[in-house]
């Protein structure tokens, strides 16, 4: 009896995990949507393998609900349950359902198990919506008062090679110039994008639209 109920358990799994995975291949991000993935794998979201297809990770400190919350706005369709609140560090975060498109993104940027800047970022970045999302979560201002103001990307991730590839898809698809500053930490360069008096103005005019109020910080008041 016991070795029945079992098979029967197994056989229930087996068939779940199925249904999970033909519902995953007929899913289509939209073009919105998958703007706003690329985005975010540029910043703090992450794709992650659940069975045999990949999920979106998001999460974000209590400072920043309102954008967790704007994301899954426009992500619940691909997603199972609403965004969540951790009760120890108040975080709240969200993932998606497991995707094949998710899938492809994942091994794209994540070929060896890191995340990485794929050859074909060009293509893959031509929206203004997936810059400010990269900037709202991974960019910060330098700002002085009637003196100065300039945009950062933080690409610490990243090699300063695929740094540079950054660079020039900025240049290339979004008419941004920027350069790279390599900072020395305890013996490691670490990259960052640097977009000063060349493309600032054009930067901004990009992704001041799609800037969320909790966000405003990162905006030079002009």
């Amino acid at each position: 009896m016991a070795y029945m109920l079992e098979t029967i358990r197994f056989r229930r799994m087996a068939i779940s995990r199925e249904v999970v995975y033909n519902r995953s291949m007929e899913i289509q991000l939209t073009k919105l949507q998958r703007d706003i993935v690329i985005g975010t794998i540029l910043g703090d979201g992450c794709i992650v393998l659940r069975y045999v297809n990949g999920i979106l990770k998001i999460k974000q400190s209590e400072r920043y609900k309102e954008y967790v919350l704007w994301l899954y706005g426009n992500l619940k369709d691909l997603c199972i349950s609403l965004p969540k609140q951790r009760k120890d560090n108040k975080q709240w975060y969200f993932d998606t359902r497991s995707i094949q498109e998710l899938t492809n993104f994942r091994y794209l940027f994540y070929p060896d198990g890191k995340k990485i800047i794929p050859k074909n970022i060009s293509d893959l970045l031509t929206s203004p919506l997936s810059l400010a999302i990269w900037y709202m979560d991974d960019g910060t201002l330098d700002y002085r008062p009637k003196d100065h103001f300039a945009f950062y990307l933080a690409t610490h991730c990243f090699s300063v090679k695929d740094t540079y590839q950054l660079v020039k898809t900025l240049r290339e698809n979004f008419g941004v110039e920027s350069t790279v500053f390599n900072n020395l930490i305890r013996g490691k360069r670490y990259s960052r994008i640097y977009i000063g008096t060349k493309g600032r103005e054009r930067f901004l005019h990009l992704v001041k639209p799609y800037i969320l109020n909790c966000f405003r910080h990162k905006l030079p008041p002009l």
